[in-house]
């Protein structure tokens, strides 16, 4: 059977420097060794259909805000990867952290897709706790909540089919409704893993990223992304690491993810 994801994009948008000591619950020996972040959205490309976009990014506001640095803001990187915004019809939210879901008025005739355990929680009482709203923004989640008033949210409750040759798997414990997507291509499935690993480093060591609402479930849903991904690093996407644009075929910024890595994620650790 032909693949039905034809193409998925990776497309980096931000980078922020930071060191190893900031990306790990638990102590590390390299903790002062430089360890950036990435910050990514997804495009995922099917023949006869309009992109799915994964993800929205964030907006200078945010990125002055947290000392982020914006390389490129991401309509320009839509449009590099040859994607007209006002063309996206559909757009999933792996999560409603600031840096996953802070650009929503990019994407006007999206409906945007979302767990119902990770807007529910984005909107509770949770959120009255400083440290655990701190990685959301409250304007984006308003957004949101004004978008589904006009009838622009779809809800979906753990692990479903989004549609041909895409599905989506609830992995919560980095927030509590986070959703992994899965993606059948040429190379076999590959899985954008999203925050369920910020780092590839994060599975391996089975170290999690120090931010999260259960740690344990956190462990959990690195191992099945793992898992998912059927077992191998070269099928697994995560969200925020600087490997994904050295071990992929990249140009401008951009990786092809659908396509095999030229040089194994193992190897490059």
């Amino acid at each position: 059977m032909a693949a039905l994801v034809t193409r998925i994009d990776a497309i980096r948008y931000a980078r922020h420097e930071r060191t190893a000591v900031n990306n790990f619950v638990r102590p590390v020996d390299d903790h002062d060794v430089s360890m950036p972040l990435d910050y990514f959205i997804w495009a995922i490309h099917r023949d006869g259909h309009a992109p799915v976009i994964v993800d929205t990014g964030f907006g200078e506001s945010a990125a002055v805000a947290r000392g982020r640095i914006i390389t490129r803001p991401v309509i320009e990187g839509l449009r590099d990867a040859g994607i007209d915004h006002l063309s996206v019809e559909d757009v999933i939210l792996t999560h409603l952290h600031y840096d996953h879901a802070g650009s929503l008025n990019t994407f006007p005739n999206a409906r945007f897709h979302v767990q119902d355990a990770e807007l529910a929680f984005a909107t509770s009482r949770h959120v009255c706790d400083r440290e655990v709203r701190a990685p959301f923004d409250g304007e984006p989640v308003a957004q949101l909540i004004r978008k589904l008033y006009n009838d622009h949210v779809v809800f979906h409750d753990g692990d479903e089919e989004f549609a041909p040759g895409i599905r989506l798997h609830l992995c919560n414990g980095h927030t509590a409704g986070l959703q992994l997507v899965g993606c059948d291509t040429a190379r076999g499935r590959v899985i954008l893993a999203s925050d369920a690993a910020h780092l590839y480093s994060n599975i391996t060591r089975h170290n999690p990223f120090p931010i999260f609402v259960n740690e344990a479930d956190y462990l959990q849903s690195q191992q099945r992304a793992l898992d998912l991904a059927g077992g191998s690093l070269d099928h697994l996407i995560p969200g925020h690491d600087p490997l994904v644009l050295k071990c992929y075929p990249s140009e401008n910024d951009i990786a092809r993810v659908d396509l095999a890595p030229i040089m194994p994620i193992a190897q490059a650790l």
